[in-house]
């Protein structure tokens, strides 16, 4: 029996090369990443253990971007103790204020992610590396503070669902509409501890930060990782990021699969997900009048220059609706810099928007964005949980960067024409 990327890569990183559907391996890591958020705690743990050392300084990467710049005193003592221990090991890849992104966006970026890594953080969303080959997952804390004494993660060997792509998106359609079809299809659970693999005819027609959208949120419906084969678009990507070679894994044509889920790329239109779960997904349409407070185009989701374009392409020469506050946050400063050099920031500010520093900003009521009592935010986010964005009474609507960006300029939800 043949077997998925998922289990190639995980097998390839335990002793013995071998990973068997279901069973426990003890795999290699290629990289631990950790937060302003979840390193102190990783840090905390290490200290309960007597243990202060790092497996590999080069291997290890931390990110200050939930509260940064610094929005209160905890956060900066957070950042003050991770600043300390990441000078005291020499960390390579410690990336503060004024250098740092959103992680799921840097390290790519940075070309610290190549096809068949195996990688762990200590953030959900980690899984956003699987759009390059790789197997990335997250991880609590204190994993990640094993991971990073160790340079090691056991693992559960997880079955796969075939998430068959067929034709090719148009209009407006994008990533995020991609895997808000498929966790409204299958669900917030659907694919509990499973591999989603992304397959088919239909992948040549996702850029990279279609496929970063889309298996961002691969969590967002239980899944261990998200996954897609390295192609051409790949390739392209890596190719002025990346120095070192990389096996491109390709799954075994026998492989086996707990089930096939077929999504018609050419039939998607804009999606939106109503709160309180990422799989109250209908047609963004349907939607369209509600009255809105607030709209955020950012994340690691969808913050990257192709969603700011998409944005810009819909703002540019317009105004942001009156009592609507837009909200532009680019993924790192990279991005931040050439959508500056392509005109796309002048466009923003000129329609009435704001633009703020690489950040997680509001995503997680983190700051830069928070909602008031009964506000209803437009958000290309990734989670629209009761009270992730601020009070508890608010609403977030999910939903990809034209949607946000055409219910900014009409000021209630609604779909670019």
């Amino acid at each position: 029996m043949g077997m998925t990327m998922t289990r190639k890569i995980l097998a390839a990183h335990s002793p013995g090369g071998s990973a068997e559907e279901g069973g426990i391996i003890d795999a290699r890591l290629d990289l631990v990443l950790g937060s302003d958020v979840t390193t102190p705690i990783a840090l905390m743990e290490m200290r309960r253990y007597g243990l202060d050392s790092v497996f590999d300084p080069d291997r290890v990467v931390l990110v200050m971007d939930h509260f940064t710049p610094n929005k209160d005193i905890q956060a900066a003592r957070n950042c003050a103790r991770v600043r300390e221990f990441a000078a005291r090991h020499r960390i390579r890849h410690f990336y503060d204020v004024g250098c740092m992104g959103i992680e799921h966006a840097l390290l790519p970026e940075a070309g610290l992610i190549a096809p068949g890594d195996l990688v762990i953080g200590a953030d959900s969303h980690t899984c956003t590396y699987g759009a390059l080959g790789a197997f990335s997952t997250g991880v609590g804390s204190t994993d990640m503070a094993y991971g990073v004494v160790t340079g090691k993660s056991w693992f559960r060997v997880p079955p796969a669902i075939r998430v068959e792509l067929r034709g090719a998106l148009r209009g407006h359609a994008g990533g995020k509409d991609v895997i808000l079809a498929l966790i409204g299809r299958i669900g917030v659970d659907g694919a509990r501890y499973r591999a989603l693999e992304f397959l088919g005819e239909g992948v040549v027609s996702l850029s990279m930060d279609d496929r970063f959208a889309v298996c961002n949120m691969a969590i967002e419906a239980g899944a261990k990782n998200g996954i897609f084969p390295v192609d051409a678009v790949t390739r392209e990507y890596l190719e002025n990021r990346l120095d070192r070679e990389y096996p491109a894994v390709v799954g075994d044509p026998d492989a086996p699969y707990s089930s096939t889920v077929v999504v018609n790329l050419s039939e998607l239109e804009p999606l939106a997900a109503a709160p309180p779960l990422p799989s109250n997904v209908r047609k963004a349409g349907e939607f369209a009048g509600l009255p809105i407070d607030q709209v955020v185009i950012g994340s690691c989701a969808n913050g990257r220059l192709g969603d700011l374009r998409v944005a810009a392409g819909i703002i540019r020469g317009n105004k942001i609706a009156k009592g609507v506050r837009c909200l532009i946050i680019p993924a790192t400063q990279r991005i931040y810099l050439d959508a500056l050099r392509e005109g796309l920031i002048e466009d923003f500010i000129a329609a009435g928007a704001a633009v703020s520093t690489p950040s997680c900003g509001p995503c997680n009521g983190g700051h830069l964005g928070v909602l008031a009592d009964r506000e209803r935010c437009v958000s290309t986010t990734n989670r629209n949980f009761v009270g992730r964005m601020g009070a508890i009474d608010s609403e977030i609507y999910l939903a990809g960067p034209a949607v946000a960006a055409a219910s900014a300029l009409a000021g209630t939800l609604a779909v670019p024409d």
